[in-house]
């Protein structure tokens, strides 16, 4: 019998008002039922989320014993990951070998907000009146609706929720609709780790009835959303109602630049990394190789010959190094962008094609674009493993190519010249520069994007204060009576 998901609302596990298939992307088939919230749930779970704002029990509790209830959640995510990574794999598609590794270190940015919780300090203000004192003291800011994609979608919950919880808000946490079993799951940890009813409320479902109604809510104070910018536009739409802060983690078009000094065995293992990991489904994708004309020739063989001995096969074998895309859905898109890129001129170099076995798998792909002006494949973000292939003759071709998109979240710059590495990546307009190497990551390092890319950071001490709102006290130290205004001196 397929496993059956529910909702976590003030603290309790229920039933959706609704249910829906969830398909395992490596086979095709129904695995399991997912709760569909809908209007009246995501009302409630706010409301608790409010309520619990001026609980005693969490409203009156001090940094530290947050910091605390983090700690244990952390101890019980690298306890669980194991399970969870087996519930992702089998609701995603993504191989056991990433989601294995990704959620064990997950822990980590649990840890890290942990030991933020009791450090997120006010500060004196040392104003020009002599009988004043003033200070600044943080406070959260309210109920958080933290809207997360499904891929990636522990870490992706991490980086808000750590941070949200360390400042003392409570949070409404909407995982996909797309692949939601490893979010239903994790509630499980908050119970156990014993956050107080309504503090935390994990809920998944469908656009009008229930992202719609959690954005645009009366008593949600901040929107963090992680996705695409069509479904951030609606958001940003919604929360013209509430008025609510709103920060943005959304698609990326990454440049991928390789010189001609660059140490080229080392980059074609990065950009296989960069673009082929997860099947290509991440925002910060190096999808867009930019390589030295000089030495295209020898980048591509070494790259073509690398790419025909990735193992593809089932995502459950721990051998696997790829799987199939999330949802057949997103197979289509591919297919049809690709397709137009091949009419608009572009070549096949490897892949281009659906493979004939049963889930959602499309081929390891390689396109040259060298002689097409701005194809499909390399204007938008196809969020699938598909490599748009171009090349430049100079340092300022390669800076002017790379900028030319609407996105701005990440790019990675491969060279051996350390003073050409400084002047490229002042230049580039992405949110995250990785230079020598590409997807690391670390909960001390803020991430985030430019342009189409979204706004605000996540990760690091910055984003806990993104939490937080400030309450500017005045004190009058002196004893004497305050004098009457209306009399004239």
């Amino acid at each position: 019998m397929n496993p059956q998901f529910e909702l976590y609302i003030d603290g309790h596990f229920e039933p959706g008002a609704a249910s829906f298939d969830s398909v395992n992307p490596a086979t095709g088939q129904v695995w399991a039922k997912m709760p569909e919230a809908r209007t009246e749930q995501v009302n409630r779970a706010v409301e608790a989320a409010s309520r619990a704002l001026s609980d005693p029990t969490w409203g009156a509790l001090t940094a530290s014993a947050r910091g605390k209830l983090l700690y244990r959640l952390a101890e019980l995510v690298e306890k669980a990951a194991p399970q969870l990574a087996e519930i992702e794999t089998n609701d995603t598609g993504k191989i056991i070998r990433e989601t294995q590794s990704q959620i064990a270190y997950v822990a980590e940015f649990y840890r890290y907000y942990a030991g933020i919780a009791d450090k997120l300090e006010g500060s004196h203000i040392p104003v020009d009146k002599p009988d004043m004192q003033v200070w600044l003291e943080r406070e959260p800011v309210g109920v958080v609706a933290a809207i997360v994609p499904w891929n990636s979608q522990l870490f992706l919950s991490a980086v808000k929720l750590g941070p949200a919880l360390a400042a003392g808000c409570t949070v409404v946490l909407k995982a996909s609709e797309d692949a939601p079993g490893p979010l239903l799951e994790f509630a499980k940890l908050i119970h156990e780790a014993g956050f107080p009813p309504g503090v935390v409320n994990v809920i998944t479902g469908f656009g009008p009835q229930c992202g719609a109604v959690l954005s645009s809510h009366p008593k949600v104070a901040k929107v963090a959303f992680t996705g695409g910018p069509e479904t951030a536009r609606h958001i940003v739409t919604n929360t013209s109602h509430n008025l609510a802060k709103v920060s943005l983690e959304l698609g990326g078009k990454s440049p991928f630049i390789v010189f001609a000094d660059a140490d080229i065995q080392s980059a074609v293992n990065a950009q296989v990394a960069a673009i082929f990991a997860a099947s290509g489904q991440s925002c910060v994708a190096g999808s867009r190789l930019l390589v030295d004309e000089s030495i295209k020739e020898q980048f591509l063989a070494l790259l073509i010959e690398r790419v025909a001995r990735i193992r593809i096969g089932s995502p459950n074998d721990i051998e696997t190094e790829f799987g199939p895309l999330c949802t057949e859905r997103q197979r289509g898109t591919i297919e049809a962008v690709v397709q137009r890129s091949l009419q608009q001129g572009v070549k096949v170099l490897a892949g281009a094609k659906s493979l004939d076995q049963d889930g959602f798998y499309y081929a390891p792909t390689i396109l040259d674009c060298t002689d097409v002006e701005l194809p499909d494949c390399i204007t938008k973000e196809l969020f699938g493993p598909v490599l748009s292939v171009d090349t430049f003759a100079s340092e300022d071709e390669a800076i002017q190519k790379a900028n030319s998109t609407v996105y701005g979240l990440a790019a990675g710059i491969f060279t051996t010249n350390l003073t050409r590495a400084h002047r490229v990546s002042k230049r580039i307009q992405s949110g995250i520069i990785w230079i020598n190497t590409y997807r690391a990551i670390s909960p001390l390092a803020p991430f985030g994007g430019f342009g189409l890319s979204g706004h605000g950071r996540e990760g690091g001490f910055s984003a806990a204060l993104e939490y937080t709102t400030t309450r500017t006290v005045w004190l009058r130290t002196s004893d004497d009576p305050i004098s009457d205004p209306f009399v004239m001196r």
